[in-house]
């Protein structure tokens, strides 16, 4: 048998198993990002503080961290603003039932209109508070987010799964070749 056609036959038990993996492990990171968010206030209120300040500090690197654009508990901010939660939410949230959506071992994303659409809100939340038009607040900020995140979801686990595929792929290229 060709070396090429062998090492692109693969089982559709191993490509089930390897989009499983691929799948907890997305969402075990998603929901670990969004416990992350809301153990940096409970740390700060029960006086772990050189551990707050630790995810805090991380998130600083994507979020403004803006305490009037931030979720509270405890009185401390969450380690990220409200739109963020949103965006972390809606993803671990969609990211948990997407195998309840659609099939793990599917690779073909969604038109991108619907990553757009899904966008759209987020855009009009922000521009309207931005220039003064109307004084979005933490709940539009959030499930604007949350939509987008969702969505993104469906665009990101497929990428995920084939990228797994091609480098398990390409490793099984490299066994066949050398024996």
């Amino acid at each position: 048998m060709n070396v090429a056609l062998h090492a692109t036959k693969i089982s559709r038990d191993e490509t089930s198993s390897r989009a499983r993996a691929v799948w907890l492990s997305a969402t075990v990171a998603a929901l670990t990002i969004l416990l992350a968010i809301i153990t940096a206030p409970l740390a700060s209120a029960f006086g772990y503080t050189s551990f707050a300040s630790s995810i805090y500090k991380t998130f600083s690197f994507v979020c403004h961290q803006i305490p009037e654009r931030s979720f509270h508990i405890a009185g401390y901010k969450f380690a990220v603003c409200s739109r963020c939660t949103g965006l972390y939410s809606g993803f671990a949230i969609a990211a948990l039932i997407y195998p309840l959506v659609r099939w793990l071992r599917q690779t073909r994303t969604p038109s991108i209109v619907w990553l757009f659409l899904a966008a759209a809100p987020l855009a009009v939340d922000f521009s309207l508070g931005y220039f003064s038009i109307w004084q979005n607040n933490h709940l539009s900020r959030f499930f604007t987010g949350a939509l987008l995140g969702a969505a993104a979801v469906f665009y990101i686990m497929p990428g995920l799964v084939e990228l797994s595929s091609n480098i398990s792929g390409r490793f099984r290229l490299g066994r066949d070749l050398r024996n």
